[in-house]
């Protein structure tokens, strides 16, 4: 485990036997993947005692398992007539009315200078036999402007250079720590986080700033492209805090995750870059997939691509109602240019340079999270979300492609900024006015479901195709299988977590009747913009419930 290096101010103690322990920060970030791991380096940058946590390894984030890349519009290095302008021009349309036009015109200008520095960190990205960046066109962009690394290793190198600029500037890491709920004074302002360390004993970590950069919800059904710990920390933490949500029932469903009979949990992406490379989709009588489903053909934006194979494989043609093929044969140089997909596929027999590739849809990416500006700042004073956690307007009703290492990178500093800025402003409350007793730590319930019946019935109902009928027996079956139970362990405070997304996700989804982005309503198959141009906001009820709240408007998101 990592520990705390020698100019950090912590301190252990016991009460009542209890083991309880404390420690103290400026700022603390609950997440090293490349969100978290950018803030607190920028922060510590600007002098700021900062404190990261996180639940596994530094490194076991969903970053490491991005196969995608950063999407950026590069000055000297772009196709003719491309621009930042025309980015966000796809972005918007990905978001399907969603986004928020301010926050990704931001977002989006801020990602040259953060490739740039992320680059001077020591990142290496592919070139082309010029010296300049290796580009790749990916689904829902109409333009080649995906930088990659080691081909399909993108996160993987984001990861590595963020992990070896925190350990060459002593960043403080707790690993195997998870944060339980957060630590706020009698009028709301945060304080800190509860947590639990590897072996179940609660501590607190007071401070006046506390980053959620935990990552996503995939962990919510059976297969997804996600890590194990990918269960919706964050937003539990926040709802409890009292912050809002918002666009949680737009979950990303990769189209092409890799296929294996009986496949549960994290399951190996087919990078959408191949279908860039001229990759079709087939079913299993040799017929097009995405012949006629939109212009861009198999490049069409992820939603698109999702619900059409789940259409197609609702008649089973050729008797496969599972899975369909990706055809990469005519892709030259297959094994180098995807070296990761490639090993994957020869682990389970397949050769993709002779044999299409069987993959189907899973779970991958959360568009919505907690209610954020483009500095990270929630409406809980202390309280900060970015990356997959946040929703910061970037996203909308569905992500674009390889826009998401460009968030994290992006509106990572930009939160560092913001909580050195509130810090030298006064606006944060002392942490010492926190106060709670070791009694409480250990008291802590939660409702939680069943894990496998949670991921059978939102697998079932909560996916891609939804309706009336199925959502209202996800609802029943969570109230079925709820107990309340002692947050004392690390599984006990994630399937809290799932329990209260999940139940959250199902709300928004049963209340908006139509089909927009990843949110498919099969008896509601049109957009409906007089009714639903706007985004859903969740709170949680006195009672502990998630509710729908006055909603978001698409303007002013934050």
């Amino acid at each position: 485990m990592a520990t705390v290096v020698p100019s950090f101010e912590a301190e252990t103690r016991n009460t009542n036997g209890s083991g309880c322990w404390e420690a103290r920060a400026d700022l603390v970030v609950v997440g090293s993947g490349v969100a978290g791991l950018t803030a607190a380096l920028h922060a510590q940058a600007r002098g700021l005692r900062v404190l990261v946590v996180t639940k596994g390894e530094v490194a076991d984030g969903n970053t490491r398992w991005a196969q995608g890349g950063v999407a950026v519009v590069l000055a000297d290095q772009h196709d003719e007539g491309d621009s930042v302008r025309k980015h966000a021009e796809d972005t918007l349309t990905a978001g399907a009315g969603l986004c928020d036009a301010d926050a990704v015109r931001e977002i989006l200008d801020g990602g040259p200078s953060a490739v740039a520095r992320l680059r001077t960190a020591g990142a290496r990205f592919d070139g082309d036999p010029t010296g300049l960046l290796a580009r790749a066109r990916e689904g829902g962009h109409t333009a080649f402007r995906v930088i990659h690394a080691g081909g399909d290793a993108t996160g993987a190198e984001v990861e590595r250079t963020l992990v070896a600029e925190a350990n060459g500037h002593r960043l403080p890491v707790l690993e195997r720590h998870v944060a339980v709920d957060a630590l706020k004074t009698p009028s709301g302002e945060l304080t800190g986080v509860r947590v639990l360390d590897p072996n179940g004993v609660p501590g607190v970590l007071r401070a006046p700033a506390v980053l959620l950069a935990t990552g996503g919800l995939g962990q919510l059904y059976q297969a997804t492209s996600n890590p194990e710990i990918a269960t919706g920390d964050g937003l539990a933490l926040a709802l409890r805090a009292g912050a809002a949500v918002a666009d949680v029932e737009f979950v990303q469903f990769h189209p092409t995750v890799l296929y294996t009979p009986g496949a549960r949990g994290r399951c190996p992406l087919v990078t959408e870059a191949v279908r860039g490379e001229g990759a079709i989709l087939l079913d299993a009588t040799g017929a097009r997939v995405m012949a006629g489903v939109h212009p861009l053909a198999d490049l069409a934006p992820r939603d698109v691509v999702s619900a059409a194979i789940t259409r197609h494989l609702a008649a089973a043609p050729g008797g496969v109602g599972d899975h369909v093929f990706l055809d990469a044969t005519g892709v030259p140089g297959f094994a180098k240019r995807f070296p990761t997909v490639h090993a994957a596929c020869l682990k389970i027999g397949v050769d993709p340079v002779a044999q299409p590739i069987p993959v189907t849809p899973a779970a991958h990416f959360s568009c919505g999270g907690v209610v954020t500006d483009i500095d990270g700042r929630t409406a809980v004073r202390g309280l900060y979300a970015a990356g997959e956690a946040a929703r910061t307007g970037l996203h909308g009703a569905n992500r674009l492609a390889s826009n998401s290492l460009l968030e994290g990178l992006v509106v990572g500093e930009r939160v560092a900024a913001a909580v050195a800025a509130d810090l030298a402003a006064g606006v944060l409350v002392d942490p010492r006015s926190g106060r709670v007793g070791e009694h409480h730590l250990l008291e802590r319930r939660a409702a939680i479901a069943d894990r496998d019946s949670l991921q059978r019935v939102m697998s079932r109902y909560a996916a891609i195709g939804r309706d009336a009928d199925g959502l209202a027996v996800v609802g029943s079956v969570l109230d079925l299988s709820i107990k309340d139970s002692p947050l004392t362990t690390h599984r006990a405070v994630e399937d809290a977590a799932l329990t209260l997304v999940a139940q959250a996700l199902v709300a928004a989804a049963a209340r908006r009747t139509e089909s927009r982005g990843c949110h498919v309503r099969n008896e509601h198959p049109e957009r409906d913009d007089a009714r639903w141009l706007r985004s859903q906001l969740i709170r949680l009820s006195p009672s502990g419930q998630p509710v729908l709240a006055d909603p978001v408007l698409v303007e002013g998101a934050a």
